[in-house]
């Protein structure tokens, strides 16, 4: 699913305008990614999981199409956690 898709899906089942849903998502990943940028910030769902930075060290690595060996600068990335509820909806037995 890509977000214009997600977007209509939303906006369907919450039968509001799809500007108005694209706003939002837009303004929620906004807020996502200025509170990740604060040091030690986790950004917590309930149910649905957690969202930490991960500040991953610079690392060799190797170019797998030349075989030529190159330094993998360090950078930020984002772990998640999932949630026990999301879990176990995606774990239910279907009869």
């Amino acid at each position: 699913m890509n977000k214009s898709e997600l977007v209509e899906a939303l906006a369907s089942r919450m039968k509001m305008p799809q500007y108005k849903i694209r706003d939002f998502i837009n303004n929620f990943q906004i807020v996502f990614e200025e509170e990740l940028q604060k040091e030690d910030n986790a950004i917590v769902l309930q149910g649905f999981g957690t969202f930490t930075l991960w500040k991953q060290t610079a690392r060799p690595g190797r170019n797998p199409r030349t075989g030529c060996e190159c330094l993998i600068r360090a950078r930020n990335s984002v772990k998640f956690k999932p949630g026990k509820f999301l879990l176990n909806a995606l774990n239910e037995e279907k009869i």
